[in-house]
């Protein structure tokens, strides 16, 4: 097989970590030595210049720009691209979102959300929120449905592949809006600065309706919407904690209960994050929302089959004494002083890494 390859397309995994420089070198192995290979990236990041390096000799790099426009050192983005900002609370973001989009009705917008889950949760609720607009919901995990959203975009007056990813592409004009928690307003000047990115300001939007006792109402209503709601703020939480820039967005700082209206949770869910935690400014519904049931009938009685097994194991276990394996006392003494020697000796390094820290400080002058 080696050499006998004619065509290869390696797409965007290795930028993301699915495929590492390594196994890309392997492939190429395959490739005849005379050959022609393109690469075509919209931004010349670090990893473009990596995988440069890694595969391509004598590269000769052809770049194509707006007619007319200057190179810029300031500015990496296109120069009809305006690039906005709105700093709101986190209950605040979803009814801004929906007050900007049912304003802007004729125009195409492009919403990102940080994971799958937030996709899904919000992509329902902005198909029963924002009457008259053709609502399309994509992401990684959508596999085959994904490719009817594409199908359905071609469509469309503009085609999709020429607005994927940011708008303002060929020399149209484009704007972009992000939205900021107040504490988060710092990561302006760190893209201004490091990514050579200005943003303006937008004030917030007047007159908006608040929508979340509607999204509440639908969740009451189905039991899908309200497990969506629950994976997504999950999910948001999650991605938030492992967010690059930790300095800016920091997880012991965000504002659970905020955040959790702004999602319009019944309950506040059980995940490590908000463990010990408490939140007296969120009011969970007075319900029990065991007894939500899904409006799809086949998924309702799937969930009470569910149920009902669980309530008989639940009753069995109960019936049963439970087993306590007897260990000797010799054993559990040994255990015991393993484990006391093992803490002594933890503190002991602890006060010699902490005498270690002070004697530098000091030697260094400050």
């Amino acid at each position: 097989m080696k050499h006998r390859v004619l065509t290869v397309r390696v797409g965007e995994g290795y930028s993301k970590g699915k495929l590492s420089f390594s196994s890309i070198n392997t492939i190429l192995e395959f490739l005849p030595k005379q050959r022609r290979t393109g690469l075509f990236s919209a931004t010349q990041t670090q990893e473009v210049e990596n995988l440069v390096r890694a595969g391509l000799r004598n590269p000769v790099r052809i770049s194509v720009k707006e007619k007319g426009v200057a190179d810029s050192s300031t500015q990496k983005t296109p120069s009809r691209l305006e690039n906005f900002y709105m700093v709101c609370k986190a209950d605040e973001k979803f009814n801004q979102l929906v007050h900007f989009l049912r304003n802007h009705k004729q125009e195409k917008h492009l919403v990102f959300f940080s994971t799958c889950a937030c996709v899904e949760y919000y992509g329902r609720a902005l198909e029963a929120l924002v009457k008259n607009v053709q609502i399309l919901c994509i992401h990684g995990k959508m596999k085959h449905k994904r490719n009817k959203v594409f199908t359905a975009f071609h469509k469309l007056q503009s085609a999709f592949v020429h607005r994927c990813g940011r708008t303002a592409r060929i020399g149209h004009g484009g704007s972009a809006l992000v939205f900021l928690l107040p504490m988060e307003e710092s990561y302006i000047n760190f893209l201004a600065i490091n990514q050579k990115c200005p943003l303006q300001e937008m004030n917030l939007q007047k007159n908006t309706v608040d929508i979340l006792p509607k999204l509440k109402s639908m969740a009451l209503a189905d039991r899908a919407m309200f497990e969506k709601g629950m994976k997504a703020f999950v999910s948001h939480v999650q991605a938030y904690a492992k967010h690059e820039c930790s300095l800016i967005f920091r997880l012991k700082d965000l504002d659970f209960a905020s955040l959790a209206r702004g999602f319009a949770l019944l309950r506040m869910p059980k995940m490590p994050e908000l463990r010990g935690k408490q939140f007296p400014e969120f009011v969970p519904v007075d319900i029990n929302t065991d007894t939500i049931a899904f409006k799809d009938k086949i998924r309702e009685k799937q969930r009470q089959k569910l149920l009902e097994q669980q309530r008989k194991e639940k009753t069995e276990n109960e019936g049963r004494r439970k087993f306590v394996k007897n260990k000797a006392w010799s054993k559990q003494k040994a255990k015991k002083e393993r484990k006391k020697k093992m803490n002594e000796k933890r503190k002991r390094e602890e006060v010699k890494s902490e005498v270690f820290f002070f004697g530098g400080w000091g030697s260094t002058g400050v």
